[in-house]
């Protein structure tokens, strides 16, 4: 019989940035109170489930959103490269309609190629890394499940690819929210259906269509 797995990403949960910049791979950005709450959330709505094997990407607020998850489980999470943030020349900068960076000439150089992306990692390589951590962590979960942390634009591109869908994107059409399950299951090695589940859904700040403040 094929035995049936399903792999979870998860995106980590809110992120303390009072100041409003895209934090990318930067280190010492944290959960807010918040966030520590969204984690809580999730790690009480998975607990049922048949999870056998845990991934984080080694950034601090993924591990933290980890922390109750692995603790639910009584399991060590491996640390993964391959789930971490993508790559973005605008890390550290404001990324908004009018008050951000593309105020600044300097930058829209970085922006002439959308299909790439010129300003980050390359969607097809971004595809390639996080396709291979899902295959290692079906591999080591087979017939049960296995849950990654990582962020919103590895989880989406991944998504996006597997679904046919075209990698240059909207960010704000992203459908993947803070503390969110991207789910899939396979048969075998080969991927049945996508879920998309929202746990921490009431806890979600309100959306600012002029701002996009986050990772990548």
């Amino acid at each position: 019989m094929t035995e049936t797995t399903v792999v979870h990403l998860m995106r980590h949960g809110e992120v303390h940035n009072p100041t409003g910049v895209l934090y990318g791979r930067i280190p010492d950005f944290h959960l807010s109170e918040l966030g520590r709450q969204m984690a809580e959330r999730v790690a009480e709505h998975v607990k049922g489930r048949d999870v056998v094997h845990l991934v984080s990407s080694p950034l601090e607020r993924a591990q933290e959103t980890m922390e109750p998850i692995a603790k639910v489980f009584g399991l060590t999470p491996d640390i993964d490269e391959r789930v971490i943030e993508a790559a973005n020349l605008f890390e550290g900068k404001k990324f908004g309609v009018g008050d951000g960076a593309l105020r600044n000439p300097s930058a829209w150089w970085l922006l002439r190629n959308p299909i790439k992306p010129s300003w980050g990692e390359p969607y097809q390589q971004l595809v390639r890394r996080m396709r291979d951590a899902i295959e290692t962590a079906r591999q080591k979960a087979a017939g049960h499940e296995a849950l990654i942390v990582s962020h919103q634009l590895p989880i989406w591109i991944v998504r996006s690819a597997i679904e046919g869908r075209r990698l240059p994107h909207d960010p704000r059409r992203r459908q993947c929210s803070l503390a969110s399950l991207t789910s899939f299951t396979f048969h075998g090695d080969q991927i049945v259906s996508v879920g998309y589940s929202e746990p921490a859904k009431d806890l979600l700040p309100v959306k600012n269509p002029k701002k996009f403040v986050g990772g990548a």
